[in-house]
């Protein structure tokens, strides 16, 4: 016999369907609310947001320390095979498991050679990033010239060095010392494409350069006594874009030749801007802004926080 039921009531078999509906539901809400907890409590778990992401996430022991997370390889470029400089040491991480990296050049400065600054290329490697420490044509090259050379070093590392398919050709930078220093903003102001800047107590003479576009950190020292930082570093800084992500670290206790050795200071802000903007890894932006404060070894910061780019 057919059961007549009143109007809006609803048999027991559709009460109980509609509940089960109800419960698979609810399972299924709470589902993707744990798995949403727990990609948030699992490190690394965003990594996907920046595919250029390297290494674990970074503290302050980390950007200090002598090595970074990779283990790294060199290898020698002479003069011989290149042109447009003077040849150099790639420093880069042994492993490709995590894809290609960044890159840097890094210049040294007048009548010096790329052992003055050797100490950079396994320093920055380790973290994740190619570099190639370059010897210029002649000692005395000045600082247009030396801006030229860096740019023909990434140039060879990235279309033929052995390197280049560890190199994400998008993501360069420049760094030097000295006249090197100088020689950076100069690469900067002709390759606009350049993701990084850092001049470590630089000279030029052209102290204006509103023409950069690539995020900047400039070190200068407060005993400078060849490049004074009120001549150099401080006019470099203001002239930059006042739009421009930018900074400057003047060093305590320190002459124009403390970036030719190791220098955690120089080394921990330089990885900072390096992954921020190379990279594109907010994880540094900690260590950026805030700018540095006053301590033992920074004798004063200026800069644009928070960034941009």
């Amino acid at each position: 016999m057919q059961q007549h039921l009143p109007p809006g009531d609803i048999s027991p078999r559709h009460r109980m369907s509609r509940s089960r509906s109800r419960l698979v539901k609810g399972l299924l809400a709470a589902a993707v609310a744990t798995a949403g907890l727990c990609t948030a409590l699992v490190p690394g778990a965003q990594a996907a947001d920046n595919p250029y992401e390297r290494g674990p996430a970074p503290s302050n022991s980390s950007i200090e320390a002598s090595r970074g997370s990779y283990a790294v390889s060199q290898t020698s470029v002479s003069s011989l095979s290149v042109s447009g400089f003077g040849g150099g040491t790639v420093y880069y991480p042994t492993s490709t498991a995590d894809g290609t990296f960044g890159a840097v050049a890094i210049a040294p400065g007048f009548t010096a050679y790329q052992s003055s600054i050797a100490w950079l290329g396994p320093r920055l490697a380790s973290q994740g990033f190619v570099v190639f420490t370059i010897d210029t044509n002649t000692t005395l090259d000045q600082p247009d010239s030396r801006g030229r050379q860096l740019l023909a070093a990434l140039d060879y590392l990235t279309k033929t060095s052995s390197v280049r398919s560890r190199i994400d050709t998008t993501r360069l930078g420049v760094m030097g010392h000295s006249m090197g220093g100088g020689g950076t903003l100069e690469a900067a102001k002709s390759r606009t494409s350049l993701k990084a800047a850092i001049p470590l107590t630089g000279w030029n003479l052209d102290t204006t350069w509103p023409e950069v576009r690539t995020p900047t950190l400039i070190f200068g020292a407060d005993g400078d006594t060849i490049a004074p930082v009120a001549t150099h570093s401080e006019p470099f800084y203001q002239s930059l874009p006042s739009n421009l992500d930018k900074a400057y670290v003047e060093l305590r206790g320190a002459t124009h030749f403390t970036p030719n050795s190791s220098n955690t200071t120089i080394a921990k802000y330089s990885i900072s801007w390096l992954k921020r903007f190379i990279d594109n890894d907010t994880r540094y932006e900690q260590f950026l802004c805030p700018l540095p404060a006053v301590s033992l070894t920074v004798a004063e910061s200026r800069g644009n926080c928070p960034h941009t780019s």
